[in-house]
């Protein structure tokens, strides 16, 4: 489904993705994951256009997207939710979940995605995505947004930032349900309870892939290795 072959991005002389080779199929949820300036959002903002690698190709369904731009990327179905929600000042919740569905919204149906990410259509639906809405009611909001949408392959940079008060059982709930829908679920995380759900566990080091394998394969791995770090080690 997305295959991506010798990418690289670099920035003059400064390499910040080197020969990065990774396949992923319909159906499953890849966890990226690595210590921070490690080339983990860069990788995903390529994948969806918003940057341009510098070398590779990127495979989509066997089409190259190399040359589309985002908004043609988005047609195709990828879908990417920000670290840092983006706001729509003058527009409501329900606006956007229209966009999303096509449609014109059923209470109903609001309310479906809404408790999906723990908010009360009610309270939410008529409000504007503006400044009176807090981080974390954003990051609901979009993250409903990516149900409504029902995009075949769904980004998620670092989806638990913000939600500290609502379940992270609910989180991995929602990711489950996009791939029993046999969508490509890629989330950027550091979070121990997502990487646990992952198929597939890619470990990215300055820029470099470090390894890729399951999550029973990957996580033993890891530990060690942050140990090490706090002791002062080499690894």
């Amino acid at each position: 489904m997305l295959e991506l072959k010798n990418i690289g991005y670099k920035i003059n002389d400064k390499v910040i993705l080197d020969n990065i080779n990774l396949k992923f199929e319909a159906g499953q949820i890849v966890a990226i994951t690595g210590h921070n300036g490690s080339g983990k959002s860069t990788l995903t903002k390529i994948i969806m256009g918003i940057v341009n690698q510098t070398q590779g190709n990127i495979l989509f369904n066997g089409q190259n997207i190399n040359n589309l731009s985002v908004t043609e990327r988005a047609k195709l179905g990828i879908g990417y939710t920000f670290q840092q929600p983006v706001k729509f000042k003058g527009l409501t919740v329900c606006d956007l979940i229209e966009t999303a569905t096509h449609k014109p919204l059923e209470i109903k149906c609001g309310c479906d995605y809404l408790s999906r990410v723990g908010l009360c259509a009610k309270d939410y639906l008529n409000r504007e995505l503006d400044s009176n809405l807090s981080g974390g009611e954003l990051k609901r909001i979009e993250l409903a947004i990516a149900l409504a949408e029902g995009k075949p392959l769904n980004i998620f940079d670092e989806p638990e930032a913000g939600i500290d008060i609502w379940s992270f059982d609910n989180l991995t709930d929602l990711f489950e349900d996009l791939k029993s829908k046999n969508n490509l679920t890629i989330i950027v995380t550091h979070q121990q309870k997502i990487l646990d759900i992952a198929d597939q566990i890619v470990v990215l080091n300055s820029g470099k892939l470090e390894k890729v394998g399951s999550a029973q394969e990957i996580l033993p791995t890891l530990k060690p290795q942050v140990c090490a770090k706090l002791e002062g080690g080499n690894k």
